[in-house]
C-alpha cells in the first residue's frame, strides 16, 4: 500500500490537540484518541455512545513503547514474538506511574493492549509519542466498520478526519487474552485459539461471557444490525433476509453469501459488510444457516449470537 505522508500528518495534527480520527487496522476500522488525554478518551465514549464500564483497546506501535505503561511477564513475550503486529490483544498490569487515562480503563488498575498490523496506522504510530486509544469506529453495541465508508455512515462529520486504508483484510475484531497469571480468552477473534495453544504448548479456556464486564466485546448484546437475527436456520421466512457459506443451486435475490465455497477466512472477512448490506436492503429480519463452530467460524458465531440478542 502506498502511504500519504500528507494524511499520516494531518491525522497526528488532530491527534496531538486530543481530537478523535478513524483509523484502519486488520481487523476493523478503530475510533482513535491519545490514550493519555482524558479529554480525548472522554470524546471517543461520547462520539460511540459507548457505555463507560466498557474499557478501551491501546494501541502501541511495539513493545518498547508500551513499557513505560505495562508489566510484562513470559506468556505475553512469547506471544508477542509470534503474533505482533496482529490480531491479538494482551490484557496487562499497569505500572503505577503509567499515564493511561483512567477513563480509557474505567479505573482499572489493568489495560487492554495490541499492536495493529496496517502499514498506514503503524507509520502514524511511528510518529506519535503517546499510544492511542482506538475502540471499533461504530456505534456501542452495531456493526463494527469495516472501510472509511462504514464510519463515514455511523458518525458523518462527527469525527474529523477518516484516515483511508482501504476494506480491513481480517474484518473481524482482535482475540483478547488475559496473560497475567492463567492465560485465558476473553473475547474470540481473529486469531484463532489453536494457534495462541500451539505457541504456548497449553490449552486455553474461553471466558467471553462473564458476569461482570472485563474487556470489549463481552456485553450480550453487540455487532447488531439493528433488525432481529435468527440462528441455524434451515427454513425461512417470508421477506428475511438468509445468510448462507456455501452456494446453493438456485440463487434468490434474498440470498448473501459470506462464502460461496464454505471458506472461514472469506465469511469473517464478509460478516460485517453484509450485515450492513442487508440493512440497507430492508430486509426486516435475517436467517443465518448453521456455521462451522472451528477456527474462525468460533469467532462468526459469536459474533453472531450476540447481534441476535436484537429483539
Amino acid at each position: 500500500m502506498k502511504i500519504n505522508l500528507a494524511n499520516i500528518k494531518k491525522a497526528k495534527k488532530l491527534l496531538d490537540i486530543s481530537e478523535c480520527v478513524a483509523i484502519p487496522t486488520e481487523t476493523v476500522y478503530g475510533l482513535a484518541g491519545n490514550a493519555y488525554s482524558n479529554r480525548a478518551c472522554k470524546r471517543i465514549f461520547y462520539l460511540k455512545k459507548r457505555p463507560r464500564n466498557n474499557p478501551l483497546i491501546v494501541h502501541y506501535y511495539n513493545y518498547q513503547s508500551l513499557k513505560k505503561d505495562c508489566i510484562f511477564n513470559e506468556y505475553f513475550i512469547k506471544l508477542y514474538k509470534n503474533f505482533c503486529p496482529g490480531p491479538i490483544t494482551f490484557i496487562l498490569n499497569l505500572k503505577k506511574d503509567s499515564q493511561i487515562s483512567k477513563i480509557a480503563t474505567n479505573m482499572k488498575n489493568t489495560l487492554a493492549v495490541r499492536f495493529p498490523k496496517h502499514a498506514l496506522t503503524r507509520r502514524l504510530l511511528s510518529k506519535l509519542n503517546y499510544p492511542l486509544a482506538a475502540p471499533s469506529a461504530n456505534l456501542s453495541s452495531k456493526v463494527s466498520s469495516v472501510c472509511a465508508s462504514d464510519v463515514k455512515e455511523d458518525f458523518g462529520k462527527k469525527i474529523k478526519f477518516i484516515l483511508d486504508g482501504g476494506k480491513s483484510s481480517i474484518g473481524l475484531e482482535s482475540t483478547i487474552i488475559d496473560v497475567r497469571k492463567y492465560p485465558k480468552i476473553l473475547r474470540l477473534g481473529g486469531l484463532q485459539v489453536s494457534k495462541i495453544e500451539q505457541v504456548l504448548k497449553k490449552k486455553i479456556k474461553i471466558y467471553d461471557s462473564p458476569s461482570r464486564i472485563s474487556a470489549p466485546g463481552q456485553f450480550k448484546l453487540h455487532y447488531s444490525p439493528g433488525i432481529p437475527i435468527r440462528l441455524n436456520v434451515t427454513k425461512i421466512k417470508k421477506n428475511e433476509a438468509y445468510i448462507l457459506i456455501n452456494k446453493r443451486r438456485n440463487n434468490k435475490k434474498n440470498y448473501f453469501y459470506l462464502s460461496k465455497k464454505g471458506d472461514l477466512k472469506e465469511a469473517a472477512k464478509n460478516l460485517y459488510i453484509t450485515l450492513r448490506k442487508i440493512k440497507k436492503s430492508k430486509f426486516k429480519s435475517i436467517a443465518v444457516c448453521k456455521i462451522p463452530n472451528k477456527d474462525l467460524g468460533k469467532a462468526i458465531n459469536d459474533r453472531l449470537k450476540r447481534a441476535s440478542k436484537f429483539k
